[in-house]
C-alpha cells in the first residue's frame, strides 16, 4: 500500500464518560464500527456510544500520524479550545 496517498485522517471522539480519544483511519466509518463493537483501541472498549466531535481528512499516513500526536499531547481543555477556534466558536 502507499502510504503517502492523501486519504487518511484524524478523528476525534467524545466518549460517553465525557473523555476525549484521538485517533488516525483511513476509513472512519469502519474505525468508528470497531471502537463501538469493542474492537479498536483499548482505550475505547466500554466507553461508547462515541460522538465524532472533529476529524480532519485528505491527509498522508505521515502527516496523520503527526497530527494525531500533537493532538494527543494536549489536556482536553486545550484539546476543545482547538475545536473551537477550527470551528470558529472561539476568538
Amino acid at each position: 500500500m502507499n502510504n503517502n496517498n492523501n486519504n487518511w485522517s484524524v478523528y476525534i471522539l467524545r466518549c460517553n464518560d465525557d473523555t476525549l480519544y484521538t485517533g488516525i483511519t483511513n476509513n472512519i466509518e469502519k474505525r468508528v464500527e470497531l471502537h463501538s463493537s469493542g474492537k479498536g483501541a483499548k482505550y475505547t472498549r466500554g466507553r461508547g456510544p462515541f460522538i465524532i466531535e472533529a476529524s480532519f481528512s485528505g491527509l498522508t499516513r505521515s502527516n496523520a500520524s503527526k497530527l494525531e500526536y500533537i493532538i494527543k499531547q494536549l489536556n482536553k481543555n486545550k484539546k476543545i479550545e482547538y475545536l473551537l477556534n477550527i470551528i470558529g466558536l472561539k476568538d
